[in-house]
C-alpha cells in the first residue's frame, strides 16, 4: 500500500496505472502531473487520479513513489527538475521503452536516500491519451525492471509490488539486456510494419490493392497505427540496438530472397519450417504493446441487417465486440464475417451463443 503516488504524464499508460492503483486500493492518494489542464481534468473525472497538479516540484514533495510516464526523451529533464524536491526514501521509476541511457543518467543524478528503478510495462493499445486508459491494461503483461547492482533491494521491491499489484508479471534484466530484447521483439517489428505499409502505399495501383489487404497484412501491420511521436523517440533512443537488429533482419531477408531467385524449393521449405517452429514458441497468453484479439469467423446469409442482428445477439448476451470485418460476400449466397474480442472468455461465449442460434462459427 502506497501513501502517495505521483504519476507524471497521465496518458494511456499513466492513466491506466492510476485507474488500477485506485481501483485496487493500492494507493491512498494518486496525484497526476501534466501540462494539459483539460487532460488532467478528464483524468480526475474518470478516476485515474485523485487530484491534479501543474507544478512538478510541489507535486512530488512527500511522495513515496514517483512514476515518470512521459515520452522517453522527456524523462531526463523531468528528473532534473524534480530532484531538489524529492523526500528521502522516495523511489522513482519510469515506463520508458528503452533503458540504458535513462538508467545511466538517473544513477548519476540521484541524491543520497533517493532511488531510481527503471521500469517498462510491455502493454499498450491503439488508443491514445487518458480517454483510452484501461484499469486492466497490465493484466498478464510483462513488466520489466532494470535495477543496477547497487540499487537497494527495498527500492526494487517497491516498484515490483506496484507492478504485481496491477496484475503484471515482473521480470528483472540489466538495462543492456532489456534494450536488446525490445529491439528484437518490439522495435524491429514496428520498423517492419511501417516498411510493409509504405511498400504497399508506394505502388501506383495501390487503390486497387488496398481493399485486398486484409487477414495477414492487417494483423501484421496493426502496430503501425500506434503513437507516432512516441515511436520516433523510441527509435532514436535505442538507435544502436535497433540498427543492429535491422542488419540481422536484412540478412534473413537476403536468405529468403536468394532461395527464391535460385528457385530452391527445399531451401525455401527449410527456412519456412525453421520460422514456423520458432513462432510456435512465442507465448500466446501474455500481452504486448498491442493486446491480442481473439477472433471468430461466422458464415452469414446475404440479407439486409444481418450484421446488425449479429451485433445485437452478442450484445444481449453481454459480449463486447472489439473489432468486426466483412471478409467475403457473394450476392445471393452470403459470406463470412470476422469478429474479434478482447478476451478468450468472450470468444468462447460468442461461439457458444451463436452456435446455439444455429449459426456456423469457427475460431479464427
Amino acid at each position: 500500500m502506497f501513501k502517495k503516488v505521483v504519476i507524471v504524464g497521465v496518458g494511456l499508460i499513466g492513466g491506466s496505472l492510476g485507474l488500477s492503483l485506485i481501483g485496487r486500493s493500492l494507493a491512498s492518494t494518486v496525484v497526476g502531473v501534466g501540462r494539459n489542464p483539460e487532460n488532467l481534468r478528464l483524468a480526475v473525472e474518470c478516476g485515474a487520479i485523485h487530484k491534479a497538479a501543474d507544478n512538478l516540484a510541489d507535486a512530488v514533495a512527500g511522495a513515496d513513489l514517483v512514476v515518470l510516464a512521459a515520452h522517453v526523451e522527456a524523462v531526463g529533464g523531468l528528473l532534473k527538475e524534480m530532484l531538489p524536491c524529492l523526500s528521502e526514501g522516495t523511489v522513482v521509476t519510469d515506463v520508458s521503452s528503452t533503458k540504458v541511457k535513462i538508467v545511466r543518467f538517473a544513477s548519476e543524478l540521484m541524491p543520497p536516500g533517493v532511488f531510481f528503478v527503471g521500469g517498462h510495462p510491455m502493454a499498450g493499445s491503439e488508443q491514445q491519451g487518458v480517454k483510452g486508459a484501461d484499469p486492466y491494461l497490465f493484466e498478464n503483461a510483462y513488466y520489466i525492471l532494470t535495477p543496477l547492482p547497487e540499487t537497494p533491494r527495498f527500492a526494487c521491491d517497491r516498484v515490483k509490488d506496484m507492478a504485481e499489484g496491477v496484475g503484471a508479471r515482473v521480470i528483472e534484466m540489466t538495462p543492456e539486456e532489456h534494450d536488446r530484447a525490445v529491439a528484437a521483439v518490439s522495435h524491429l517489428p514496428h520498423f517492419a510494419a511501417v516498411a510493409l505499409v509504405r511498400s504497399l502505399a508506394s505502388l501506383s495501383d495501390r487503390e486497387k490493392i488496398l481493399p485486398l489487404a486484409a487477414g495477414g497484412f492487417r494483423d501484421s501491420t496493426r502496430i503501425a497505427q500506434s503513437n507516432t511521436p512516441m515511436w520516433r523517440d523510441i527509435f532514436i533512443s535505442n538507435k544502436d540496438m535497433l540498427l543492429n537488429m535491422c542488419r540481422v533482419f536484412r540478412q534473413q531477408l537476403e536468405l529468403l530472397e536468394n532461395a527464391v531467385v535460385a528457385e530452391d524449393g527445399p531451401r525455401i521449405i527449410e527456412l519456412l519450417e525453421e520460422a514456423r517452429e520458432v513462432r510456435r514458441q512465442v507465448p500466446a497468453k501474455t500481452k504486448g504493446y498491442l493486446p491480442v484479439l481473439y477472433q471468430i469467423l461466422i458464415s452469414v446469409p446475404d440479407r439486409p441487417g444481418v450484421i446488425g442482428d449479429l451485433a445485437v445477439q452478442l450484445g444481449k448476451a453481454g459480449i463486447n465486440i472489439a473489432d468486426i470485418e466483412i471478409l467475403r460476400v457473394r450476392e445471393g449466397v452470403g459470406g463470412s464475417v470476422r469478429v474479434a474480442f478482447a478476451t478468450e472468455a468472450e470468444q468462447n461465449s460468442a461461439v457458444e451463443e451463436l452456435r446455439r442460434k444455429g449459426m456456423q462459427v469457427v475460431k479464427g
